[in-house]
């Protein structure tokens, strides 16, 4: 007797051997009928290897109470201690099916089913179920018949003696066999019928693919004939009769249940039509009316009961009209249409349990197979296959799909079936869903031979094969070949299906789909222009594949050619002009800037000629200047003037992003810049002129508006920060002070209200919506910071900084420069400045510690929450902030001795501090390289989103973009961050030795 509290022994065992209710199974196991094996430790062993020891043991003692008597209960019992095969398929089909274990508490006997282990019963046949469903004479004899074969089938299976493909071709098998013996019961129910007409029934889906599941719809097409001399009506009303009770015989539930439904939707006009047509009726609707699902759907067509002449007519009639499918007007997009609508179709609560219908699911390998056998199959009949597996092969085989590729889809089509087919057995019922139960779920992973941890083990590897599905799906359903191939007409020329293949089947196109359609839109017709463009498009096909970003390249030229098609300048430049074209391919596909700012204003494209007709050099802000002087003068109006010089910033924006976009991924005539530096200057100058020239402009603009040609008051802008400093990116703000000084005579108010709406009706203008990109003037730098007032007099100034400015204020100045406005007021302003910025005698210690201090707390308080330091280029070790404030605290320090630090230009700083010994040639070196990445860094985002940032993208194909504008290829992100890492680590070196020392 166990002691109070301690557990028996057998409790211990039986947890050990996998029951998860040892308390039941000790008492199933003390029950009368096992008395005289309770202690046989072979039945334990046996009932812990199935996949629901529980479930196996409940199972078998209700078996053996159903038995009849003692006699047959000890038959049993004896033949299943002795009988290794009889153990294993036993317990292992009342661990796996609930619906079978019931089967066998209601058919004691049938047990002997499984006895028998002969070579010929490893792989049954339709010949072998056909013998064990010969004695049903009616429906509820049938349905015993086929769950005692289903046994069979179930057993061989979760023993391992079969694999799931063998598993689903007997279960197609069974079903042949199951309809043939309905069909006879139906025409010996009406034999006046049966003499009347010749019946084929044509399996279709998966039982006519030979992969049948467990519990499935069994899909069907009948073709009935009139036997000779009889009326061809009344003949189809006759098999229309067979054909309906066949049905019915398979459908109806009786006392034993149903076996399946029998499903002839997929013949014509669906369940609209005929239930039974004639072959010659079959094949005007097929020649005539069948859409493309339907000739997807005749992949799988079997004749496999009734007239087997008739059947193998029909077959032969309709095999071809298959194999030209691919031929029909956008076959592709609708084979991808269908794939698409059914995942649209599926209720949002199962998406993600779905194993058959989902994204990763058993359909996306079976469209990807079924597309690219109707493809290929036109030439090669290797591929005229309906089961999807041998159809894989086939297609790897003749090299339409990698080796590599299909064995990873086969394994994972083979892993998602073994669950569809193990997930039906437990109940049989018709499910695709993974069950949430933690039980079924155990249950399901031990079925799987996974023991160890069968719940996590199970969901880890659905995942990942869910997973290789996906991504093999997307590669091979997507394959851009495949509409090439399905459309070329031969003889046609027309754009080259080889180049397009060759290209595009490289899959750097995230949706080849999409891409393929832009491609018949701009090389189908007899136009000049089509014609052009198919001259064009395989040579630009490789450059936009040579990006991040192809499928954008593509589309945004598309969009380019939309807009300027009909334009004779357009089709000439890139006919004639040998860099425009590359250059538009690279500037189409390298992000989002660009493209946008070409959209606004198509036209600009001629600026990527190497011509009279543009170029991509930048222009000076003189020239910038002048043409924006010239738009306000010709405008009706501020706001129409304003929107001109808008315009010309927007033009300039784009020459400015396209040559740098050319610059950093090179072309076929202009190799990529060597000097990275040089790079960022042009930039930084050319924005900052063009800023400049927009400031200058817009002042015109609203002083000519309000004041006519003379204001009031003399009026300057001040560059401030990058702006001063001519290092503006894509994204940059304007930073500036404001400076006006009333002229003789006028009225101080006057002249500062005057002043006042200057700013107010600038800012207003620069950011009125439009088309074009807004300026956005930040006058934060100024006396008192945004407490002050927005402009001040030039005496205002020189009082406040005389006797109230602030360390961070004569920083701030070191980037001070004129850019617009009244020139003699601007270069007094600088002379009033001069000495703040370069104090003679440079910097007190007390001044140098404040200058530390602030930038110590600027690196704690404004790097955003959640980002990663190391990976700031502004505000991060080594990035922008570290290398400008070093050099400017050289720059405060010695300013006053050495007249090459005084420029507002960090490079030009840096060098000179070279020059003066004030920093090692390898230091400045390293701080230049940190700056220049880190400025490159910030143009990239920009470029690529099409927003500032001063982190690296997380999108991956953005951050891929990044990467190649920096000069990396694809794959090689990682390289990418682990560099930035790198630089700017050695800068952080520095600037701890330099600034903070």
């Amino acid at each position: 007797m166990t002691a109070p509290g301690r557990r028996s022994s057998t409790f211990t065992r039986l947890l050990r051997h996998g029951f998860t209710d040892p308390s039941a199974a000790e008492r199933l196991l003390d029950a009368v009928e096992l008395a005289a094996v309770r202690d046989d430790p072979v039945l334990l062993e046996a009932l812990g290897a199935t996949a629901d020891p529980d479930l196996a043991l409940h199972g078998l003692v209700r078996l053996l109470e159903a038995q009849p008597d003692p006699t047959a209960r000890r038959e049993l019992l004896d033949t299943l201690i002795a009988a290794k095969p009889l153990r294993d398929r036993l317990l292992g089909v009342l661990g796996a099916s609930e619906a079978l274990a019931d089967h066998l508490a209601r058919h004691a006997g049938d047990w002997r089913a499984l006895v028998t282990y002969e070579p010929r019963d490893l792989h049954r046949g339709v010949e072998d179920f056909e013998r064990g469903l010969a004695e049903a004479d009616d429906p509820v004899s049938l349905r015993v018949a086929y769950r005692r074969c289903l046994l069979s089938i179930a057993a061989r299976d979760v023993c391992g003696t079969i694999d799931v493909a063998e598993t689903a071709a007997e279960l197609a098998d069974l079903a042949t066999a199951t309809l043939r013996a309905a069909l006879a019961l139906a025409e010996a129910a009406a034999p006046e019928d049966a003499a009347l007409c010749r019946l084929a029934v044509i399996a279709m889906g998966k039982c006519g693919g030979h992969e049948l599941n467990y519990v499935s719809d069994v899909d069907v097409i009948f073709v009935g004939e009139a036997v000779e001399g009889a009326d061809e009506p009344k003949a189809l009303r006759a098999a229309t009769a067979l054909a309906s009770h066949l049905m019915r015989i398979c459908s109806e539930t009786t006392v034993e249940g149903s076996i399946w439904p029998v499903d002839a939707n997929l013949r014509p006009e669906g369940r609209n039509g005929p239930l039974v047509r004639t072959l010659s009726s079959h094949l005007a609707y097929y020649q005539r009316w069948a859409k493309t699902w339907e000739f997807q759907a005749l992949l799988k067509a079997r004749p496999v009961a009734g007239d087997p002449g008739l059947g193998a007519e029909y077959v032969a009639a309709l095999q071809p009209l298959v194999w030209q499918a691919a031929d029909r007007e956008n076959f592709v997009p609708d084979v991808q249409k269908m794939r698409r609508r059914v995942v649209e179709n599926i209720p949002a609560a199962e998406v993600d349990r779905q194993l058959k219908l989902g994204p990763g699911g058993l359909r996306d390998v079976e469209f990807a197979v079924q597309l690219l056998q109707l493809v290929h199959g036109r030439a090669d009949t290797s591929l005229h296959s309906g089961t999807t597996l041998d159809a894989l092969e086939a297609l790897a085989a003749g090299g339409y799909v990698g080796r590599a590729d299909a064995a990873q889809l086969d394994e994972a089509y083979r892993f998602l079936r073994s669950m569809e087919h193990r997930i039906q057995l437990h109940r049989l019922r018709r499910t695709h869903l993974v069950p949430e139960d933690e039980a079924d779920l155990r249950r399901l992973g031990r079925s799987l031979g996974l023991r160890t941890d069968p719940v996590a083990g199970l969901l880890r590897a659905w995942k990942r094969h869910a997973s290789v599905v996906r991504r093999l799906h997307e590669k091979l359903f997507y394959r851009p070949l495949l509409d090439a191939v399905a459309q070329l007409a031969p003889g046609e020329a027309r754009l080259s299906a080889e180049a397009a293949r060759e290209r595009m089947v490289a899959l750097g196109y995230a949706d080849p789909a999409a891409a393929l359609r832009h491609l018949e839109a701009l090389a189908s017709g007899v136009t000049r222009k089509a014609a052009i463009q198919r001259t064009l498009l395989p040579v630009l096909l490789g450059w936009f594949a040579d990006s991040a970003d192809p499928d954008a390249g593509l589309l945004n030229f598309r969009k380019v050619s939309d807009a300027l098609g009909k334009t004779p300048w357009y089709l000439r430049l890139l006919r004639d002009e040998g860099a425009a074209a590359e250059n538009l391919a690279r500037v189409l596909s390298a992000g989002r800037l660009a493209p946008d700012l070409l959209m606004r204003a198509p036209e600009a494209v001629a600026l990527l000629g190497d011509g009279n007709a543009g170029g991509l050099a930048p222009r000076g802000r003189a020239q910038l200047e002048q043409e924006t002087l010239a738009a306000v003068r010709r405008a009706d109006g501020a706001v129409q003037a304003v929107a001109a010089v808008r315009g010309v910033r927007r033009r300039e924006l784009f020459r400015t992003a396209a040559a740098d976009i050319v610059g950093s991924y090179g072309t076929e005539a202009q190799p990529v810049e060597a000097d990275q530096g040089a790079l960022v200057d042009r930039v930084g100058a050319a924005v900052s002129d063009l800023t400049a020239a927009t400031l200058a402009g817009t002042l015109r603009a609203v002083v000519r508006e309000g004041w006519g040609d003379t204001l009031p008051t003399r009026f300057a802008i001040i560059g401030m920060g990058r702006f001063g400093g001519h290092e503006l990116g894509y994204g940059s703000d304007a930073d500036v002070l404001f400076v006006h000084e009333p002229r003789d005579g006028a009225d101080e108010r006057e002249a500062a209200d005057a002043a006042n709406k200057v700013v107010s009706e600038m800012r207003r203008l620069l950011q009125v919506p439009s088309a074009d990109p807004p300026l956005l003037i930040d006058a934060d730098l100024r006396p008192e910071g945004k407490s002050g007032p927005l402009v001040r007099t030039l005496k205002s100034y020189e009082a406040y900084y005389r006797r109230w400015s602030l360390v961070w204020e004569r920083h701030a100045l070191l980037r001070a420069e004129f850019v617009a406005g009244d020139e003699d007021l601007g270069r007094r302003f600088i002379e009033l400045v001069d000495p703040l910025r370069y104090p003679a005698g440079g910097l007190g210690d007390d001044a140098v510690r404040e200058i530390r201090r602030l930038k110590a707390r600027m690196e704690s308080e404004r790097l955003p929450r959640g980002a990663d330091p190391k990976l700031h280029a502004k505000l991060g070790p080594g990035g922008l902030s570290d290398v400008e404030w070093t050099v400017q605290l050289m720059q405060l320090r010695h300013g006053h001795e050495e007249a090459g630090l005084r420029t507002t230009r960090t490079r030009a700083a840096l060098a000179a501090a070279c020059e003066a010994g004030l920093i090692s040639a390898e230091n400045a070196t390293t701080l230049d390289e940190a700056w220049v990445l880190a400025t490159r860094v910030r143009n990239a985002v920009m470029l690529v989103r099409g927003r500032a940032g001063d982190t690296f993208p997380t999108d991956p194909r953005e951050l891929a973009a990044v990467g190649r504008y920096l000069g990396h290829g694809p794959g090689h992100a990682g390289d990418m961050l682990d560099e930035y890492r790198r630089t700017a680590r050695r800068a952080r070196a520095v600037v701890d030795e330099l600034f903070y020392a």
